[in-house]
């Protein structure tokens, strides 16, 4: 089958020439090995559809292969060939974990039905996988879950670009806002399976080997190619590729994708034979491309030619209304992985949640309501438990001095020098103490204490 590549392995010269040619014959791509460990090698650098291999060869031989395989790499079939009177070698093989085996000399017909078996059974077998994965995966449009309007839009439209495969679409957001979840619901809403998502974060590859990494390259190609390598624009196959962080992408790269979102087809290094791009791309970035292409770090053609269907990710900041029903969902996600109960969240603790700038917007609160989910015992969540930079490490309850909570008291405990005590400093230590158990949020603190907000602007 066209695209197919299979790995035949014998130690025989002659039978593995007459093996090559005929599974070419048949309309396979194919890679030989001269024994197991040449064959682990060529599997650590390549993807291959099946493994069809001799039995008896040096260093490493066809029933080590199989254990070695089925640990590195599971999931690929094996197909044994055996020489005339092994069977029981065959299916020792078999037990092993190989698909079937070939008894030498063999019919081409025999190979041809046994190869197809092989690869229609693995086939059920990953789909079955995937379509497992699929029920559990979180990263759906259901998934994220908003009340705000301006998500909401932005929800609305990245619903329906899904359907559009051969559109970039750009996705701008802060930090931690959801960009990649995000993508994630796209690529899930246009039927794309677990295993076709492919994520490269452009900050995080040395410029030398970016282009390697995006488009791979064959042997021979720099220093150090000594055999071929996939791409990530080969892995994402159908399914999609994010590039994150796409304005930390250096300028000679910018051309080489640029050339990719328009021809459709990319090389890889060193080589002149155009690949198909059948993925869909979308693009994410924390940073305003606009500026980059005014300050001369980003290209403007390719600018325009990623920015067709843009979306941006409202800041947590800007969507405070989520926060509540956000909470309850990550709450419920956290009961089922801690496996404890979690009453919920104390009122003055969504008061600070919803109060707080949230710099690391949804993954910070995220990261903050498993903290705190950690720390508390069958209790309400407390200010103390969210451990929010900048804030008290209690929010307005009533704390007596041991720090247990009275809903119905509020005491201090207030401490001075003897040579600095007076009225004046005591209400300057009460004040001090409000404000922080209030989070800094002066107009709290001051309806708190029933004077003038005015009262927090004193030197």
């Amino acid at each position: 089958m066209p695209h197919t590549k299979i790995l035949a392995v014998d130690d025989e010269p002659v039978f593995r020439f007459l093996l090559e040619r005929q599974l070419r014959e048949i309309g396979y791509d194919v890679v030989s090995a001269v024994d197991g460990l040449q064959a682990l090698e060529i599997l650590e650098q390549q993807t291959v559809d099946l493994v069809l291999s001799d039995l008896v060869m040096p260093r490493m031989d066809g029933l080590q292969l199989i254990g070695s395989v089925q640990k590195l790499h599971p999931g690929t079939p094996i197909i044994v060939i055996t020489a005339h009177g092994s069977v029981e070698s065959a299916v020792e093989a078999m037990r092993r974990g190989a698909y079937d085996y070939l008894e030498k000399p063999y019919d081409p017909e025999d190979l041809r039905i046994t190869i197809r078996r092989a690869l229609d059974y693995q086939r059920v077998v990953q789909e079955n996988e995937q379509i497992k994965g699929l029920l559990t995966e979180r990263f759906t449009f259901q998934s994220i879950v908003t009340v705000n309007p301006a998500m909401k839009q932005v929800l609305e439209l990245a619903s329906r670009v899904a359907a559009a495969r051969q559109t970039t679409v750009a996705i701008y957001g802060e930090s931690g806002s959801g960009k990649e979840v995000l993508a994630r619901a796209i690529h899930f809403a246009g039927n794309g399976l677990p295993a076709e998502f492919v994520a490269v974060n452009c900050a995080a590859i040395p410029e030398h080997l970016m282009e390697s990494e995006l488009f791979g390259h064959v042997r021979g190609a720099f220093t150090g190619a000594d055999r071929d390598r996939e791409g990530k624009f080969s892995l994402a196959r159908k399914g999609t590729i994010l590039l994150d962080e796409i304005g930390d992408m250096p300028l000679p790269l910018q051309a080489k994708l640029l050339r990719v979102l328009q021809e459709r087809v990319f090389e890889k290094i060193g080589s002149n034979a155009p690949i198909p791009v059948a993925c869909r791309v979308i693009v994410a970035t924390n940073r305003s491309l606009a500026d980059l292409v005014a300050a001369g770090r980003f290209r403007e053609d390719l600018y325009h030619r990623i920015n067709v269907f843009p979306l941006t990710i409202p800041p947590l900041c800007q969507r405070k209304d989520d926060i509540p029903i956000l909470c309850g969902h990550i709450l419920e996600q956290l009961r089922q992985h801690l496996g404890k109960p979690l009453p919920g969240i104390s009122q003055q603790a969504m008061e600070l949640m919803l109060e707080y700038r949230w710099p690391g917007n949804v993954r910070e609160l995220r990261n903050c309501l498993e903290r705190a989910a950690i720390i508390t015992d069958n209790e309400l969540i407390r200010p103390s438990h969210l451990g929010l930079a900048g804030t008290a490490p209690e929010g307005p309850e009533s704390i007596d001095a041991e720090g247990a909570v009275d809903a119905g008291r509020v005491s201090y405990h207030l401490s001075l020098p003897a040579d600095e005590l007076s009225l004046d400093a005591l209400n300057e230590q009460i004040l001090g103490i409000t404000l922080q158990r209030c989070g800094g949020n002066k107009s709290k603190a001051s309806q708190l204490l029933k004077v003038n907000r005015k009262a927090f602007y004193r030197s």
